[in-house]
């Protein structure tokens, strides 16, 4: 009983979390109007960065393939809309949006087929370096801004005969399709993982060489797993591009790439939803200590490094941890449980 109700306890624990994300929009009068702008553009931050945090998950801790050059795939995003977009019009959510996805997808395939020929130490320098070629593509050429990067002047929209259904400059409705976004993202991840493909890709993560002596074709999965993981962070980098109405080529750094490698540790590898958690706690972390020093990223990484020293498993693991801490603490026995003297 206890292992099947655990499940259900996480199941309506993001469900209430998803009700109050749902509902924090219409919940303007409970705080300043500025205030609650605020807030709502820091969970819209939030959120994108989880997607990209759960789309590198699939990869590290399903897979097992470690990626210094994920980020690529968000920054790819985000140029693709911008050069696929003509200058001072709006994208469409049914053209622009999907072509700047598919592409990233295409260049996902293009670089998976070549990089998952390694394994190890050298697949995650090879990401490395490619990651930096592109980042050094967008900053040395002037293709896109060069170093300076290039606005987005207006962000996508959903025009039906005239008419705009959804309009990303409205900061509500893009904090919806951002939602809706990961939710999506997460629903479509649980049902892989639950298909056969999901159980095979689980199995090279586990143990690479036994399920590839069963007959599967180990490279083909992981090409198909970094398709996906490169598609929806070219979906979060098409968000990213919303938001802020600016690409620049940082977005494809290495440095980003090691953020969100530290994100998805921070909030527990392989459980999907973790990410999103370490990307709260990421993102929560720096907007407090920005306002405590300039120099903030010092107490930023040693307060990561401490972290993840008492959460191994992550924040997604932290409800087990202290359930498994909790049975070693002494207990008091119980009243029927003492033994009774008996009368000679």
């Amino acid at each position: 009983m206890r292992s099947s109700s655990r499940p259900s306890l996480r199941a309506a624990g993001l469900l209430l979390l998803l009700a109050a994300l749902a509902g924090f929009p219409l919940a303007e009068g409970l705080m300043p109007g500025t205030r609650h702008e605020f807030v709502l553009q820091q969970l819209t931050t939030v959120m994108i960065a989880g997607l990209l945090a759960m789309s590198l998950d699939l990869l590290v801790g399903i897979v097992g393939l470690v990626s210094l050059g994920h980020a690529a795939f968000y920054g790819l995003g985000a140029y693709l809309l911008v050069l696929l977009t003509p200058e001072y019009e709006a994208p469409s959510l049914l053209t622009s949006v999907p072509l700047a996805v598919a592409g990233t997808g295409v260049v996902a395939l293009a670089i998976g087929a070549l990089v998952l020929r390694t394994g190890g130490i050298y697949f995650i320098m090879v990401t490395l370096a490619v990651g930096q070629m592109l980042f050094y593509f967008f900053n040395d050429s002037k293709v896109a801004g060069g170093s300076d990067g290039v606005y987005l002047y207006v962000r996508p929209v959903l025009e039906l005969g005239g008419a705009k259904l959804v309009d990303f400059e409205s900061k509500v409705q893009f904090y919806y399709a951002a939602l809706a976004a990961l939710v999506a993202s997460y629903a479509l991840l649980r049902v892989l993982l639950a298909a056969p493909f999901g159980k095979v890709i689980r199995g090279i993560g586990v143990n690479e060489g036994r399920t590839r002596s069963l007959g599967y074709d180990v490279y083909a999965y992981k090409l198909v797993a970094f398709v996906i993981a490169g598609m929806l962070a070219g979906l979060a980098g098409v968000l990213g591009a919303s938001q802020y109405g600016f690409v620049n080529p940082a977005m494809l750094g290495w440095h980003a790439s090691g953020t969100v490698l530290v994100t998805v540790i921070l909030g527990g590898m392989g459980t999907l939803i973790g990410p999103v958690f370490g990307a709260f706690a990421v993102e929560v972390l720096r907007h407090g200590l920005e306002h405590v020093t300039s120099h903030w990223l010092l107490p930023f990484g040693v307060l990561i490094i401490l972290m993840v020293l008492a959460m191994p498993r992550g924040l997604a693991g932290l409800p087990d941890q202290l359930r498994g801490l909790g049975r070693l603490l002494p207990r008091a026995p119980r009243p029927d449980a003492i033994p009774r003297e008996v009368d000679p």
